[in-house]
C-alpha cells in the first residue's frame, strides 16, 4: 500500500505514511508545510489538535556550551530544525506566525566561572514580546578575564557585555521568531585581583 506524500516524492521518499513523512518530504523539497488539515496523514494523527494543545506551553533551558574562542551564535525558537539552501531553519507553520510568543526570563548566563562582584549583564533579564512573532537578538561582546586571588590562585574566565535589538520577524528565510545570542571574543583582556 503506497501512501501519498502529496506531490513531494522524491527518489529516496517514495510514499509517506505518517504526517511526519509527508512533512519530511516537504522539508526536501523546499516545499512549506502550511496546511497539516489538507493532509490524510496529519488529520488521522491529530496533528493540528496536538498542536493547539501545546499553544500556551513554554520551556525552561539549562546547561553549559562549551564554545570555541571565535564569534558564534546560539539561538532559541520554536519548531523542528532544519537546513534549507544552506540556512538553519525552524519550521514554525504548525504554530502559526501570528501565535508565536517570544517572551522569555533570562536567570543567568555567563561564559566561564563566576568570581566576586561579577556582573553579568543578562542575570534576571525579563522581556516580555509587544506583539507575535518577534524576533530578539544579543550582540555579545566576550573579554578574557584573569581574577587573582590573595592567596595566588589564579580564576581564567570571561565577562561581557551586551546590545539587544528587537523586531517583528518577518517569516523569510533566516528572519524567524525566537532569540538568537551573536557572540565575539575580544582580542584583548582584563585582569583583577582579588580585595582584602
Amino acid at each position: 500500500l503506497s501512501v501519498s506524500c502529496y506531490g513531494a516524492e522524491s527518489e529516496d521518499i517514495k510514499c509517506c505514511n505518517t504526517c511526519e513523512d509527508v512533512r519530511e518530504a516537504y522539508r526536501r523539497r523546499g516545499w512549506a508545510f502550511k496546511n497539516p488539515d489538507t493532509i490524510e496523514q496529519c488529520r488521522r494523527e491529530g496533528f493540528s489538535q496536538k498542536m493547539q494543545e501545546q499553544k500556551n506551553e513554554g520551556c525552561q533551558v539549562y546547561g553549559f556550551l562549551e564554545v570555541n574562542k571565535v564569534a558564534g551564535n546560539f539561538h532559541f525558537a520554536p519548531g523542528k530544525s532544519f537546513q534549507q539552501s544552506h540556512v538553519h531553519v525552524h519550521d514554525l507553520q504548525s504554530f502559526g506566525l501570528d501565535n508565536i510568543n517570544m517572551t522569555h526570563y533570562i536567570q543567568h548566563l555567563s561564559f566561564g566561572e563566576d568570581y566576586p562582584g561579577i556582573v553579568n549583564p543578562l542575570d534576571h533579564t525579563n522581556v516580555t514580546a509587544p506583539q507575535a512573532s518577534m524576533m530578539f537578538q544579543y550582540f555579545v561582546k566576550v573579554v578574557p578575564t584573569v581574577y587573582m586571588k590573595v592567596d595566588g590562585e589564579v580564576l581564567r574566565t570571561n565577562q561581557f557585555s551586551v546590545t539587544r535589538h528587537e523586531k517583528v520577524a518577518s517569516g523569510l528565510l533566516g528572519d524567524q521568531g525566537g532569540w538568537t545570542h551573536r557572540f565575539a571574543h575580544l582580542p584583548l583582556g582584563t585582569r583583577h585581583p582579588e580585595e582584602n
